[in-house]
């Protein structure tokens, strides 16, 4: 995958980052994790901008809850300077801009703790975090992807944040639930949500009406899918080869669309303790099933090698119908040159399900600054701070009160239905967050690739992957 954290990347991760639609993480990041058009990522590729800002002040009030109560003071050691803190996180051009503004708004308020932001794209993030730890100066506060939290925070590296929660009452109380969970361990939280996405499925409006098919809506299962999907796709000069598809998506991350279809049949992903890969067995064979007859045998979905030759984006670029991917693209399909809306994962057999992940705040245990950090930390997440990132769109602000207000669900530039993102945590599961993510995912994704490229049988892949992601299981106890 595109992660490089702590140790070089493989090669078949860079392969997928070259077959495949942009993710959470790419833009973000990914996981982006978390999506950006490859324009947006090239220029990102080039970013290292910086803003300036400032802090709260020791006993201004600021939390995520209701009337969050004051840390204890930044670390400016009574000089009369102001303290200097650095933000460091994965994104584009867009999302530095916001943050400037988070920061700006910031300093309004805490005039003694300046802000300087520095974003990366999702890999040259990953790796300059590597450096800086190596030569012992990192960031003060840095932007943590929830499934890649575990690696972190088990290295000991990071802040527990349990002492200033605990300073902080009803700090927690506004933000949902399900974002926290990743980030709490026995001795309390060492990362706080900063966002999150649901995945939810996009069509091309312009396309089902042209082929005057219904939209989706809730009463779509996985078979409705497939077989909308096979009408939505098309020869439409009749020269022999397919100008449209159905369904375009990621089959490399199971954050797009088969961990969904897999709970859906009934199945799992992995075991409750990290310890066995479950993804072949019983119900989750069946959702394999689905998935591969839409992409080899109907051909109603693009196999990777193709998706390319489309930006990695086949929906963006206008020849398929419906992809499933997260909140994060809505700020690029805005621009595009179509009708489109979002509509409620199908259903499988068991239910429907739909995978929610977040971004975060960690702080490096060997700040210097470590109050300043929390300071900050306490801002972003607080009323002023996501109302904010609501403004930038890419994702879901994790304090309910502004996810559920007018900020987030009705925003000018776009004329779909928000309230989707939000009920879809109805049914959503955490995207699973272990220790060895990173090489799991890669051994399960790129052994998958033959299979969508049609090169080799499902079954057979799925018999070697399973040991192989077992094995990294094991070596991460």
């Amino acid at each position: 995958m595109l992660w490089c954290g702590w140790r070089p990347c493989p090669p078949a991760a860079s392969t997928h980052s070259a077959l495949l639609p942009p993710q959470r993480g790419q833009t973000r990041e990914a996981t982006m994790k978390r999506t950006m058009p490859m324009l947006t990522v090239i220029a990102a590729l080039l970013l290292a901008a910086c803003g300036g800002a400032s802090a709260p002040s020791p006993t201004a009030a600021g939390g995520a809850g209701s009337g969050a109560a004051a840390t204890a003071a930044p670390a400016a050691p009574g000089t009369g300077e102001p303290t200097n803190i650095t933000y460091m996180m994965w994104g584009s051009p867009e999302e530095l801009e916001v943050w400037n503004a988070i920061v700006a708004d910031f300093h309004t308020a805490h005039p003694d703790i300046n802000v300087k932001v520095e974003v990366s794209d999702w890999e040259s993030y990953w790796n300059k975090l590597k450096t800086l730890y190596a030569g012992g100066t990192p960031p003060d506060v840095f932007a943590m992807d929830a499934p890649l939290y575990p690696d972190w925070q088990s290295r000991g590296v990071l802040l527990n944040l349990q002492p200033y929660i605990d300073k902080t009452p009803g700090l927690l109380g506004g933000l949902y639930p399900n974002t926290l969970a990743a980030y709490q361990r026995t001795d309390g939280y060492y990362g706080l949500p900063r966002d999150f996405n649901t995945v939810t499925l996009f069509y091309n409006k312009d396309m089902f009406d042209a082929a005057g098919v219904p939209y989706p809506d809730d009463t779509w299962t996985y078979d409705k899918l497939r077989e909308v999907a096979k009408q939505l796709t098309k020869d439409t000069d009749g020269d022999g080869k397919t100008d449209q598809w159905g369904l375009a998506s990621d089959m490399w991350d199971m954050e797009l669309i088969w961990s969904e279809a897999i709970w859906g049949y009934g199945g799992a992903v992995i075991s409750p303790d990290y310890s066995k890969t479950l993804l072949a067995e019983g119900k989750a064979h069946d959702a394999w099933q689905q998935l591969a007859g839409m992409m080899v045998d109907d051909q109603s979905m693009p196999s990777p090698s193709v998706a390319s030759e489309y930006g990695g984006d086949p929906f963006a670029a206008g020849v398929a119908a419906m992809t499933t991917i997260g909140h994060w693209v809505v700020p690029q399909y805005a621009q595009l040159g179509f009708k489109w809306d979002v509509a409620p994962m199908p259903s499988g057999p068991a239910g429907r399900a739909t995978s929610v992940n977040s971004a975060g705040f960690v702080i490096a245990k060997d700040s210097k600054h470590a109050d300043a950090a929390w300071q900050f930390v306490q801002f972003a997440i607080s009323e002023p701070g996501q109302k904010r990132l609501a403004e930038l769109g890419f994702a879901i602000p994790v304090l309910k009160s502004v996810a559920e207000s007018p900020s987030f669900l009705q925003k000018k530039n776009t004329a779909i239905n928000e309230q989707v993102f939000l009920d879809a945590l109805s049914y959503a599961r955490p995207k699973p967050s272990f220790k060895g993510y990173e090489e799991w995912a890669a051994a399960v994704g790129d052994g998958l690739v033959p299979v969508w490229n049609g090169e080799k049988a499902l079954d057979a892949a799925l018999a070697e992957i399973v040991p192989a992601a077992d094995a990294v299981l094991a070596n991460n106890k």
